[in-house]
């Protein structure tokens, strides 16, 4: 296995040689830029933008500094521009008290990390994405453009993160070393002070490319997210169990992605994620931030075990002015923007309205059961409808994944259902985090959100309220229904390939446009993971699994399409 894993390193290694692992699209910014106004302050906007949830991906200075992957002996722009930044999807932001360096939404500085500065002394800040990079999103049309705070992102994470490793294992070249070293040390710019930076890019190089061998080894990201999805419970399962825990056993095919959810009214749900795995507010955004390169001890010296760089205390801020002191004072909805798509046909969608109340609110509105009964704190959650694969026919692949998946806690354990494993590590990390802070019981059910850390398992995806769904195509699960309108054709009429990326949007057909463009995702219904079966209203036999109803006209259709305008 040893020799495996160092043959892989050299063909890893190789690759550095080479240019960007993906072709990415020149970014062209909009014109004008307007905010949907869904009840944050523009203080609370830009706090959620950069707020640090503890999440790590270099030390700034080398952030900063960093080219872009380029072939051999080439002098490459810096990585961290917002132009080059822009093309991975993320949205530029002016830089201000809470972003000083001027970073993309979702960029956040933290200097609890504690990472040393290499021949320099002391300690310095470190840069990570924090909620905002796949939960903030922006439609287009025109040239003019609206922000769509907590809605699904078009980012393209994994390519970003896969072209950030190249470009810093690129920098061990001796040239663009030295220029890298010139750009990070500045005024401390010494032979002793290169050798000591140059041990910690190396170190840091060497531990990414392990990682990125044992994967291949494993083959456990067979298909490609590309923008606005991620398989986030797989990934992050992989980050926790495999290359924290140092346990390359815990590794499995994460071929589930999902579309980033939109956050208005989750905080008020009484389980969350596609797969209704996760009840607490807290646990699920522990597991969110360890997902996404929140540094965690999970093995070693009980002294350590489960000290996490995650920001609880943030996490619980953030968590709070999403959710308000009550359903519909937080963050709120977005309404169908009229003077940027066009009016609604108001006739129309209250005829929608009647077909949307006959086919569709059984499960997107829970009919009289909607809400729970108060608990301990008084407070009443929506009780989210689950519905199971053979009902519902839409992709099994990632509610699958999650019930099917084992890990080890320990080498010496056996493995456990991966619900239970969660649970057990953000319990700890949790609990840990408390106890190094001294926060008292009262204070810690207000930050847990007042809800236990549940976590389950269900063969089934959940059918939430549609409020301002028509601002977070594509659609189902996985995003394989680029528009409202095809998500109510049978699937044999359904797009079978089309193409992610872009952010012009369709007031028609109610998505962002889909044709072929430079730099765009692919998108193959056809492959696992992908497909964009289920959930269909087409002349069948009753029971016929993803069937929910009789084939729709064509005016019906419009008619629902014009309804969700209005939500």
């Amino acid at each position: 296995m040893r020799k495996r894993i160092a043959a892989l390193l050299v063909a890893v290694l190789g690759s550095a040689c080479a240019g960007p692992s993906e072709v990415m699209p020149e970014a062209t910014p909009p014109q004008g830029l307007g905010a949907a106004g869904q009840g944050w302050s523009e203080a609370q906007r830009r706090w959620f933008y950069h707020a640090s949830q503890g999440t790590m991906l270099l030390p700034v200075s080398w952030f900063l500094a960093l080219e872009r992957p380029s072939a051999p002996f080439q002098e490459a722009p810096l990585f961290a521009t917002t132009e080059n930044l822009s093309r991975y999807g993320f949205l530029p932001d002016e830089a201000s008290s809470e972003n000083p360096l001027g970073l993309p939404v979702g960029f956040a500085l933290d200097d609890r990390g504690g990472f040393s500065r290499a021949g320099l002394g002391g300690r310095e800040q470190v840069v990570g994405l924090t909620c905002a990079a796949c939960h903030t999103g922006q439609i287009e049309r025109g040239g003019r453009a609206l922000r769509i705070d907590g809605g699904p992102a078009m980012t393209n994470v994994g390519a970003f993160q896969k072209d950030l490793g190249l470009a810093l294992a690129q920098t061990l070249r001796p040239i663009r070393f030295g220029r890298f070293a010139g750009r990070v040390l500045k005024e401390g710019d010494t032979p002793a002070a290169r050798l000591a930076l140059r041990r910690q890019v190396r170190s840091m190089v060497l531990g990414g490319l392990t990682e990125q061998a044992e994967a291949h080894w494993a083959k456990v990201y067979p298909l490609e997210e590309g923008y606005g999805r991620l398989d986030a419970l797989g990934r992050g399962g992989n980050f926790v169990f495999g290359t924290q825990a140092r346990d390359r056993n815990n590794l499995v095919p994460a071929d589930g992605p999902v579309s980033y959810p939109a956050l208005w009214d989750a905080p008020w749900f009484d389980w969350v994620q596609y797969n209704g795995a996760i009840r607490q507010p807290m646990g699920r955004n522990v597991a969110e931030a360890m997902g996404v390169r929140a540094v965690t001890t999970v093995t070693g010296s009980p002294d350590t075990l489960y000290d996490s760089t995650v920001r609880l205390d943030t996490i619980a801020a953030m968590e709070q002015q999403l959710a308000g002191p009550a359903p519909g004072q937080g963050l709120r909805p977005p309404r169908w923007p009229e003077e940027l798509l066009g009016p609604i046909d108001r006739a129309m969608a209250e005829r929608g309205a009647a077909h949307y109340a006959r086919l569709c609110a059984g499960c997107h509105e829970g009919g009289a059961v909607a809400w729970t009964e108060p608990d301990a704190f008084g407070r009443r959650y929506r009780r989210i409808t689950m519905v199971a694969l053979e009902k519902i026919g839409t992709d099994p692949t990632a509610a699958m994944n999650f019930v099917n998946r084992r890990g080890r806690l320990e080498r010496d354990q056996a493995p456990i259902p991966a619900d239970q494993a969660l649970k057990a590590v953000t319990d700890r990390v949790i609990a840990r985090w408390y106890e190094r802070n001294a926060v008292p019981p009262a204070r810690q059910e207000e930050m847990n959100g007042f809800q236990p850390n549940d976590w389950r398992a269900l063969a089934a995806y959940r059918a939430k309220p549609l409020d301002g769904a028509w601002a977070t195509a594509p659609f189902l699960h996985n995003g394989s229904v680029p528009s409202l309108y095809q998500m109510l054709l049978p699937a044999a009429q359904r797009d079978a390939v089309f193409h992610v990326g872009r952010r012009e949007f369709d007031p028609v057909q109610v998505g962002f446009v889909s044709t072929p463009s430079a730099g765009a995702t692919r998108f193959d219904t056809a492959l696992q993971g992908n497909r964009n079966t289920g959930h269909e209203f087409r002349n069948a036999p009753p029971g016929t699994p993803g069937v929910l109803g009789p084939e729709l006209s064509e005016p019906e259709r419009r008619e629902i399409v014009e309804y969700l305008k209005t939500r």
